[in-house]
């Protein structure tokens, strides 16, 4: 299968990749990453067990307060943290992630990404051009 490109705004500059994580159901902020390992440790949710270090996450939005940005924020600090996102659309909690993080960023998305990009693809995120280039995994 070829690439398939995707087209929204860039809200944090740079250029990044990764393998793809992606889920409608957002990670909980307070217990739901492990700021010392990356790990998913939200109990039930599709990425517990797996590590968001230099993965590209593609999530509905956020989960509670304006502190769930801190967590991810804490795994940037720890050399453990994502290497881009991608948000169909921003709010709150997804842009103080977004800003806190420095990571690149895409939202305003008119494609469903969770129909086009499945976990495990390779994502690379244009955070200067709203562009995201997807490579389906084998």
């Amino acid at each position: 299968m070829s690439r398939v490109i995707i087209k929204g705004r860039g809200a944090i500059g740079g250029i990044a990749e990764g393998r793809a994580m992606v889920s409608r159901r957002t990670i909980q902020g307070w217990s739901g990453v492990d700021e010392k390992t990356g790990l998913v440790v939200e109990k039930g949710h599709p990425f517990e067990g797996m590590s968001i270090s230099g993965a590209v996450l593609i999530l509905s939005g956020g989960k509670g307060s304006n502190g769930w940005s801190c967590h991810f924020h804490a795994a940037k600090v720890a050399n453990i943290g994502p290497a881009a996102f991608v948000y169909p659309k921003m709010d709150s909690r997804t842009g103080a992630a977004a800003v806190v993080t420095g990571v690149p960023v895409v939202t305003d998305i008119k494609e469903d990404v969770f129909e086009i990009i499945k976990t495990g693809d390779w994502v690379k995120v244009d955070g200067y051009n709203g562009v995201i280039e997807v490579t389906p995994k084998e």
